[in-house]
């Protein structure tokens, strides 16, 4: 791989690169605006559009985690009487919350409090935990926003290449404190002994850890940071790939995975097109199936849980995906 490509790499992966080398090239398309998207299957389409609530924004105003860092949070701007389900993000290596701010704002729209440690080393899921606990010290503290709005009890992890390690080690040592995990273009196992350590804790995953919960698998065809398979079992070379983690998962841990077709390692970050970053579709095609799977798995949303149901669930259909595989049976 070239000086060059390196350089034109989504900065999460910078470290990688450095690290280890890839058995897929990694393709930079140049800037260009995004095609038009229209989902086509029914359950993708309700929550691709935006949802019921207006969203507001804190930027900076929250602070802090363990290790210092201030927070953003997007959230319904008007929470009502009920209570709202927390996802936790973890950002990419050397990326920040609003370089995410179209997708964490549209799954703030389908009423989930969304929390962003603006932290750029987040692969061990300290700084996703400690986001998890200032909003429960919030939802008890009288003089806050979200006094009694927050619903404790349902909490899911999410995040961008490193941020994906950040989310499945959330899930693996959070002592039940997170209910499901989605790791988006986490890179493969041989990346996280490059990664720095936080709190003597590694960004390394134990999927062996994982024994309660639920992953969802997300990856694009064309990020050889974080690709689909490998020719090499596990058991020589680790695990390298989105199918190897998936398999290695317990057997009791409800899972699905797919990889969006031509997309590269940083669409995630188009807003939602590519005028800004390295990628060919932008994050449009992502929005419906995680508030889709939030919604089910955080909301208890049958309807949105059946988009994932093994043999039969849109997801594994949508020809938009491919590589899909779901354990989901209710």
């Amino acid at each position: 791989m070239s000086n060059r490509t390196v350089q034109r790499v989504h900065r999460g992966a910078r470290i990688a690169l450095t690290a280890v080398a890839l058995t897929a090239a990694v393709s930079a398309a140049p800037a260009s605006a995004a095609p038009s998207y229209q989902p086509v299957a029914p359950i993708e389409a309700a929550y691709y559009a935006p949802g019921p609530w207006a969203v507001a924004e804190r930027s900076g105003a929250d602070c802090c985690t363990s290790t210092g860092d201030p927070y953003d949070i997007w959230y319904p701007a008007d929470l009502g009487t009920g209570v709202h389900p927390v996802i936790t993000w973890g950002n990419g290596t050397m990326a920040h919350p609003r370089e995410y701010a179209y997708l964490l704002s549209h799954l703030a729209s389908w009423g989930f409090v969304v929390i962003a440690a603006d932290r750029t080393d987040t692969g061990t899921g300290v700084q996703m935990l400690d986001a998890v606990r200032y909003l429960a010290e919030q939802n008890d503290d009288p003089s806050s926003v979200f006094h009694g709005r927050i619903d404790v009890g349902a909490v899911g992890a999410a995040g961008h290449s490193q941020g994906g390690l950040g989310a499945l080690n959330a899930l693996a040592r959070g002592s039940g404190l997170v209910d499901t995990a989605v790791p988006l273009e986490m890179p493969l196992a041989a990346v996280c002994s490059s990664l720095p350590p936080v709190d003597g804790q590694s960004a390394c995953v134990d999927t062996s850890a994982i024994t309660s919960g639920s992953v969802l698998l997300v990856n694009g065809s064309a990020d050889g940071i974080s690709p689909g398979t490998q020719t090499l079992p596990p058991e020589l070379i680790g695990q390298q790939s989105m199918q190897a983690y998936y398999d290695a998962l317990p057997a009791q841990v409800p899972k699905a995975r797919a990889a969006l077709l031509g997309a590269q390692h940083n669409d995630i970050q188009g807003q939602p097109g590519c005028t800004n970053y390295s990628c060919t579709e932008g994050v449009h095609r992502y929005l419906g199936y995680l508030a889709a799977w939030f919604t089910g798995q955080l909301r208890g949303d049958s309807a949105a849980r059946g988009a994932f149901l093994a043999g039969t669930g849109e997801f594994l259909h949508n020809p938009y995906w491919t590589e899909q595989a779901s354990t989901i049976t209710r």
